[in-house]
């Protein structure tokens, strides 16, 4: 076949993040409505590539999908060789906002897969009137541990191996093999302890069980989506989380695993479309603006 070349265009914008310089890599494509999208745990934004890609989506989208400090192509800050990663609730949250703030995106809307899922929830209930829309994917207000993760940084295990090794019984069995494998390649590129660190939001700093019931979903529309087949995050999970949210809008996803969007690129086309359909009219209409 002849040479093709992808629509989306990757840049870096260097931002202070609570006051620490960073410089972070970022791929968008497409005009219109804002969409920033948040990659799961130890991987980076390559894992909405189909969506940048998409002109169904793009033409009414502005996607553009960063990868977060000590991820991907985002440089680590100064000094990060005397420091532990360990990701918070607050340094999630400040890193998102400071990147939109550096984009001078006009009330963008966020969808976040996993940690990104979780974060999103954080800014429905702390920052609901900076966004247009939120949606989770694979979100919950705290899920139970169910691994050890010092096996996840060790001199005698190769971390991204063991990462990737992991997160695989994640994948819903429908997934092709192509996208499966894909999608534990970036988890195979991750940082040392950076997949680690991620976890210690998702497992320690980021329980939200007793905040999510203040989200007002008419300051910002919010919807949740979760693959029947993810165990890290189950529909359970979200179920319960969406129950104590007035107005939110809850789908189980049929075929899906933890990482919908790279897994499963068409199948989970089928679910993000509608929701884009919705955001859409919603602008339109001024609702949730």
């Amino acid at each position: 076949m002849p040479p093709v070349l992808d629509p989306m265009v990757g840049r870096y914008v260097r931002l202070d993040i609570e006051g620490t310089p960073h410089r972070l890599y970022f791929e968008e494509a497409g005009s219109g409505i804002p969409l920033v999208c948040l990659h799961t745990a130890g991987a980076d934004g390559r894992q909405f590539r189909h969506l940048l890609a998409d002109p169904e989506i793009t033409r009414r989208f502005r996607v553009i999908a960063f990868d977060m400090p000590w991820h991907g192509k985002s440089t680590p800050p100064d000094g990060w060789e005397t420091t532990e990663y360990r990701l918070t609730t607050a340094s999630y949250t400040a890193a998102i906002r400071a990147f939109c703030q550096a984009l001078e995106l006009d009330k963008p809307a966020v969808m976040g897969c996993s940690i990104g899922g979780r974060i999103v929830l954080n800014l429905a209930i702390e920052h609901a009137a900076e966004f247009r829309a939120l949606v989770a994917l694979e979100a919950a207000d705290f899920q139970q541990p169910w691994y050890d993760t010092a096996w996840l940084h060790r001199p005698d295990v190769h971390g991204g191996e063991v990462c990737a090794a992991l997160i695989s019984g994640l994948i819903a069995p429908q997934s092709p093999p192509v996208s499966r494998h894909e999608t534990l390649w970036m988890y195979m590129q991750g940082g040392p302890g950076i997949f680690k660190g991620d976890l210690y939001f998702y497992r320690v700093d980021g329980d939200l069980r007793e905040k999510v019931k203040s989200i007002d979903t008419k300051v910002c529309p919010l919807y949740l989506l979760t693959g029947e087949y993810d165990f890290s995050c189950t529909t359970q999970d979200t179920l319960r989380t969406a129950s104590q949210i007035r107005g939110a809008q809850v789908q189980v996803m049929k075929e899906l695993g933890h990482f919908p969007m790279s897994e499963n690129p068409a199948k989970f086309r089928e679910y993000i479309l509608p929701v884009l359909e919705k955001i859409a009219i919603g602008c339109v209409s001024g609702a949730g603006v």
